[in-house]
């Protein structure tokens, strides 16, 4: 016979064979009557024959025992490792060399125009559309095959979500086709062309994402992790694009307002790309102009939020998908009646104080000072009130003795870091606003205000952080009878009712049937309730006290205090965005910090900064709309 390979035996010499999991020989048994063997726990097959328990004698030769794993399956893993870290790095030296193009127009380096830059753009767009066409061509030429989803990726509110800032980014085009009419004796034809190839981009790619954004890909994963990565960076060059065109238009107009509060030694001198012909006509002009810089911060947005979902596309090439799946998640509206008054009470006066603001800044010196106080004391009580709801959150979260999800997760994991990572331009900004009121000579008045402001905001991203991050990694809420019995198995033996069963077991009955129903008869024998490992280690231990089990909250008051508190964060996040990306930013009004400072050191900090800080808010605001619908 060949290694590895035997005659087929009997069923007397199969109850023979040896168990290969103890180290005890056994024998065969005399024939005759079978012998009653007492019921071992676990699944049995029907109609299989009955084990044997073992006896001593001499040792039987047992099977072949299988060497060690082939190599094949390492082997085949390196050629992945390496085409993944080779596609990062063509990914990165596209960006870097896209950045520096973008830094050489935005110092008006010499021989560096607006035209190479778009034409490089829309080069960059036209590639990844090619690869996307052929993606979209191949899934549907083999659809009928059954393919790995990851289910917690591309959730469909955050495709609504972005296809909400895609119809903005469209409307955004059709302006800059217009701007490009306007000034058609003036600009080049990538003027022209940027926009049109954005918008045939934008569309495609929200169907593409809508599509294929759950997608786990195990074919071409050399080829696809190469087009992936390239539609990431071409995302994110296509958002550093649309931040420096609105810095430079904030940066200006800071400029103008710089004189109304005093600052007059600073030299003013503004960075203008405005076409040196004239708009026919100016009217219609000027208010496309305006229009634009106003639909930036969605585009942004958009841009943004296309870069990490195409990124956990990327990171989900070649995964292997654990057959755990999470329990569904569904939106609850019930039951937060508090915490979305308060929001939609701080949205309405967050749009009160941007208007007033907006309107103040810039008229006279104290006007000026009287909106940033406005602004700092609006902002002082929100933050105040965040970072309490965030605090009483925790607590719950800390009292509570639930199970915590461990299982990688690539989209999760990517949430996380940049939640932390954009957290971080805002404590820049922070800190350095706070080092420049210590720091300073001269203090006026209404920079005491933004002491408290810079010290909140700094406490209230780190405590919404854990938060959020405590929430994410909790296990979904179940019902009670589902907490109460894990398994419900046929067992052998007399007829008892379940409901003494449960009863002697320790378990809630009335969360199980009605009163007066009658229970469903077992097949053989009676019903029994297996609990889970974890309580019948507390029922070996003993009642627990109320120290171990604090029950201050029943499950669904905790549950409806968490609901009230996500969606509160989640109104105030929004409303915390609304400010810096329409233009109410008062790092650039302050004017402390820039003679702290300088006034060109300050500014880059802000440039550099300010985008990571508006990302976050909205951000943490779809991170705390997954926790709400999770809770």
């Amino acid at each position: 016979m060949p290694d590895g390979r035997r005659a087929p035996v009997s069923p007397r010499a199969a109850l023979c064979a040896p168990d290969t999991g103890s180290s005890a020989p056994t024998a065969c048994a005399p024939p005759g009557p079978p012998t009653p063997v007492p019921p071992t726990p676990g699944p049995a097959n029907p109609g299989s024959p009955t084990p044997v328990p073992p006896t001593p004698g001499p040792p039987t030769p047992g099977p072949p025992t299988p060497g060690p794993p082939w190599r094949g399956s390492v082997r085949a893993a390196v050629p992945q490792k390496l085409a993944e870290a080779l596609s990062s790095q063509y990914g990165l030296n596209v960006f870097v060399a896209g950045l520096l193009l973008l830094l050489a127009w935005a110092v008006h380096a010499a021989r560096v125009g607006r035209r190479p830059l778009l034409g490089l753009l829309a080069a960059l767009m036209a590639l990844q559309l090619l690869w996307m066409l052929w993606y979209v061509g191949r899934r549907a030429a083999h659809r009928r095959l059954l393919r790995p989803k990851d289910t917690q990726a591309g959730a469909r509110w955050l495709r609504g979500s972005i296809t909400l800032f895609a119809v903005i980014t469209i409307i955004l085009g059709c302006l800059k086709i217009g701007y490009f009419i306007g000034f058609s004796e003036c600009l080049s034809v990538a003027e022209g062309v940027f926009p049109v190839t954005h918008a045939v981009h934008t569309l495609l790619q929200v169907y593409f994402l809508w599509g294929h954004a759950k997608d786990i890909i195990q074919s071409f994963k050399t080829l696809e992790r190469f087009g992936v990565i390239h539609s990431v960076f071409t995302n994110l060059l296509l958002w550093a694009n649309s931040i420096l065109n609105e810095s430079k238009h904030q940066l200006n107009e800071h400029k103008e307002r710089l004189i109304t509060l005093g600052f007059g030694n600073i030299t003013i001198e503004l960075d203008d790309h405005t076409p040196p012909c004239n708009c026919t006509p100016p009217t219609l002009c000027s208010a496309i102009l305006h229009g634009i810089y106003y639909l930036y911060p969605f585009n942004i947005e958009y841009q943004i939020l296309a870069s990490t979902m195409l990124y956990v596309l990327w990171k989900n090439i070649g995964r292997k998908m654990d057959s755990h799946q999470l329990q569904k998640i569904e939106f609850k509206f019930h039951g937060v009646a508090v915490g979305s008054a308060l929001g939609l009470t701080v949205l309405a006066a967050t749009i009160g104080v941007v208007v007033v603001y907006l309107i103040q800044i810039g008229r006279s010196k104290s006007k000026s000072e009287s909106a940033l106080i406005m602004f700092y004391l609006y902002a002082t009580a929100v933050l105040i009130l965040m970072v309490a709801g965030g605090l009483v959150g925790i607590l719950i979260y800390r009292l509570d003795e639930q199970s915590l999800d461990e299982s990688k997760n690539p989209a999760r994991k990517l949430d996380m870091d940049l939640l932390v990572g954009t957290a971080s331009g805002s404590w820049l900004l922070s800190w350095g606003s706070i080092l420049a009121i210590l720091c300073a000579e001269a203090r006026p008045s209404y920079t005491w205000y933004n002491l408290p402001y810079s010290i909140l905001v700094i406490a209230e991203k780190s405590i919404q952080n854990l938060f959020i991050i405590e929430s994410t990694h909790r296990q979904p809420e179940v019902s009670e009878d589902i907490r109460t019995v894990r398994v419900v198995t046929v067992c052998n033996g007399s007829v008892t009712s379940l409901a003494s069963s449960c009863l002697k077991s320790g378990a809630v009955t009335r969360d199980m049937a009605p009163q007066g129903s009658e229970m469903p008869p077992a097949v053989n024998g009676n019903m029994c309730l297996r609990e889970s490992d974890d309580k019948e280690e507390r029922s070996r231990e003993g009642p627990p006290g109320p120290a171990s089990h604090p029950c201050f909250l029943q499950s669904n008051t905790k549950g409806r205090v968490l609901r009230n508190i996500a969606a509160f964060l989640f109104l105030c996040n929004i409303s915390l965005w609304i400010p810096p990306a329409f233009g109410c930013r008062p790092e650039y009004d302050n004017g402390l910090e820039e003679i702290v400072f300088g006034f060109e050191p300050w500014i880059i900090v802000v440039n550099l900064a300010m985008p990571f800080s508006i990302f976050y808010r909205m951000h943490a605001a779809a991170s705390l709309f997954e926790v709400y619908c999770k809770i």
